[in-house]
C-alpha cells in the first residue's frame, strides 16, 4: 500500500499511523509541486516545504521505532542531484520527479492540462495538437543520467559509497552558512535539523517488509473450493461467514482469475460466493467477470472499489426486522473507480456513491451526499432519497433517480448535467434493472414500483451530462453517415 501525505505541521504523526497500518510506502509531498490542472490557490497555499515535512516524518518514525518497516518517498519540485542527496540526508529513500521530466519532454507550463488544449501535444487527445509533440524518451533518459551523475559526485564528496548510506544522515548537512545568514535571522531550524536520541541499532531506513497478514485473508478459506472454476471454468458455489475484520475479500481470488484468464475473466456466474455477516472495507474490490458475491448482512466503505466485471449483491439477512430501504446497509465511496460489472444494493448507502465510476451498473435504494461524483461512465439507478451535490463533476454515464416529491432539482449539481424526463428507451432500461434488483435482493421497493410501474415510471428523472450527450449524438451520426467515429468525437468534444 502506498499513502501520499501533504507536507504540513503534524505530518510525522500521520506518517506514524500510516506505518502502523502496514503501508509499504509513505510519500511526503511538498508545497511546490502540483499538476498543471491544480487550482492556483492550491499551488500557492497548500502545504509546506518538503524538507520540513520530511524531517518531521523521519524524526517521528525513528522515535517510535517504525522507520525500518516503511519506505519514505519525497517529491515537490525536485530537479537536481543536490535535491536528491538533501532528501536522502533528511531521511527519504525514493525521490519523485514530475515537472522537470515534463519540461525536458517539451512542456512549457501553460497549465491547461485539464482543458485538452496543450499547445505542445503532451496533455491532450486532440490529434492535431498531439502531432506537435517533439519529445523523445532519450531526452528524459539523458536528464536522469545527469541527475545520477551529480548524485554520485555529491556522495563521493561526503565519503559515502551509495545513496543508501546517505539516508537519515542529517549530521552531514552543512547548515552553518545558511543558519547564520542575515536573511535567516530570527529563525530557529534546530527542530528541522535535530537527530532523535535513539540507539544506533535503530534502523534509519527501511530494512524489513511490512507484515500484511495476507495468510490470514478470508479468500484462503474458499480458494480450494474455487479450484475447479479456476482450472476449467467449472461452476462452483460456496457459502462463507464474514466479519468486519475481513477486508478486501475477493481480491486474491480475482487476482488469480485475472492471472489465468486475463481481462476476459470467466463466464458469468462461474463462481458464486454467498457471505453472511458484516463485511470489512473494500468487499469485492477489483472483482473480475465471472464471480458473483452475495452478502447477507452489511458492508463497510469502498464496497466494490475498482469493480472490473464481477457482480455484487448486498441485502439484509432474511430474518431482519427492519425495512431495508430506511436503513444504511453499506458505507461510503462505493464503486470508486469501477470499470465494469453490476451491483444491487437493498438499502441506502453513504456518501460519494459511484465516485469516478466509469462503467459499472448499480441499483441502490438511497445515497448520501455527492452521489455520482466525477462519474465518467456506467448506469446508476437510485430508488430512494439522495443527498446534496449529486452529479458534481459528472462528465459521463447516466443516472436515473426516483423523485416522487419533485425535490431532486434542489440537490443536484447542475454545472455539467441536465435533469430531464425519461424517454421510452430509458423507461425500458430502468424497468429491466429494477426487475433484476428485485430478483437479486427480494427488494420491497422494487416490488412496489413494479406493481404500479406505468404510474411510478413517471416519477423518475434522468441525469444526463451535457458533454456526454453531445459525444453520443456525434457517435450515432458518424455511424449513420459512415464517417470516422473518432474524428466525429474529437470534433464534438471541441465544440
Amino acid at each position: 500500500m502506498h499513502v501520499k501525505l501533504v507536507a504540513e505541521v503534524g505530518v510525522g504523526t500521520v506518517a506514524a499511523g500510516v506505518a502502523k497500518a502496514h503501508s509499504d510506502v509513505v510519500l511526503i509531498s511538498g508545497h511546490d509541486g502540483g499538476t498543471g490542472a491544480a487550482p492556483l490557490t492550491s499551488l500557492k497555499h497548500a502545504g509546506i516545504p518538503w524538507e520540513i515535512g520530511l524531517a518531521e516524518t523521519q524524526q517521528t518514525l525513528l522515535a517510535n521505532g517504525l522507520r525500518d518497516r516503511i519506505v519514505v518517498q519525497v517529491d515537490g519540485q525536485l530537479k537536481t542531484g543536490r535535491d536528491v542527496v538533501v532528501g536522502a540526508l533528511l531521511g527519504a529513500e525514493e525521490y519523485g520527479f514530475a515537472s522537470a521530466p515534463l519540461v525536458v519532454s517539451g512542456c512549457i507550463m501553460m497549465r491547461v492540462c485539464h482543458l485538452d488544449t496543450c499547445p505542445v501535444g503532451i496533455a491532450t487527445q486532440n490529434p492535431a495538437l498531439r502531432a506537435k509533440f517533439s519529445g523523445k524518451p532519450e531526452f528524459v533518459e539523458t536528464f536522469f543520467e545527469y541527475v545520477a551523475e551529480e548524485v554520485r559526485e555529491l556522495l563521493a564528496s561526503l565519503g559515502l559509497r551509495s545513496l543508501e548510506e546517505a539516508v537519515g544522515r542529517v549530521d552531514l548537512l552543512e547548515t552553518e552558512a545558511a543558519v547564520t545568514h542575515w536573511k535567516a535571522a530570527g529563525l530557529d531550524l534546530s527542530t528541522v535539523l535535530a537527530e532523535p536520541d535513539v540507539p544506533d541499532t535503530v534502523g534509519r531506513r527501511q530494512t524489513r517488509l511490512q507484515d500484511h497478514g495476507l495468510e490470514k485473508a478470508l479468500d484462503h478459506s474458499f480458494m480450494d473450493d474455487c479450484a475447479p472454476a479456476l482450472a476449467d471454468a467449472t461452476p462452483v458455489s460456496v457459502e462463507v461467514p464474514i466479519t468486519n475484520v475481513d477486508r478486501t475479500v475477493g481480491t486474491l481470488l480475482g487476482s488469480e482469475i485475472s492471472r489465468r484468464y486475463g481481462a476476459a475473466g470467466l463466464p458469468d456466474d462461474t463462481i458464486s460466493l454467498t457471505f453472511t455477516g458484516s463485511a470489512g472495507q473494500s468487499f469485492g474490490a477489483f472483482l473480475p467477470r465471472g464471480v458473483t458475491m452475495r452478502l447477507y448482512g452489511d458492508a463497510n466503505d469502498y464496497f466494490g472499489k475498482g469493480l472490473s466485471g464481477g457482480r455484487l449483491v448486498v441485502r439484509p439477512p432474511e430474518d431482519s426486522p427492519f425495512a431495508a430501504e430506511e436503513e444504511i446497509i453499506a458505507g461510503n465511496v462505493i464503486l470508486y473507480g469501477a470499470t465494469d460489472g453490476e451491483v444491487f444494493i437493498r438499502g441506502q448507502v453513504g456518501e460519494r456513491f459511484c465516485v469516478r465510476n466509469s462503467g459499472a451498473t448499480a441499483v441502490v435504494e438511497g445515497v448520501g451526499d455527492h452521489g455520482c461524483e466525477y462519474m465518467t461512465g456506467g448506469i446508476v439507478v437510485v430508488l430512494g432519497p439522495t443527498g446534496r451535490n449529486f452529479a458534481a463533476g459528472m462528465s459521463g454515464g447516466i443516472a436515473y433517480v426516483y423523485d416522487p416529491e419533485r425535490t431532486f432539482g434542489q440537490r443536484v449539481n447542475p454545472e455539467l448535467v441536465d435533469v430531464e424526463p425519461l424517454n421510452p428507451e430509458d423507461s425500458f432500461m430502468v424497468r429491466t434493472l429494477v426487475e433484476r434488483h428485485g430478483v437479486e435482493t427480494e427488494s420491497a421497493v422494487a416490488a412496489r414500483l413494479l406493481k404500479r410501474w406505468d404510474t411510478e415510471v413517471l416519477e423518475f428523472v434522468k441525469v444526463m451530462p451535457r458533454d456526454y450527450r453531445r459525444i453520443l449524438e456525434a457517435t450515432r451520426r458518424a455511424e449513420a453517415e459512415g464517417r470516422s467515429v473518432d474524428q466525429a468525437v474529437m470534433e464534438a468534444s471541441h465544440g
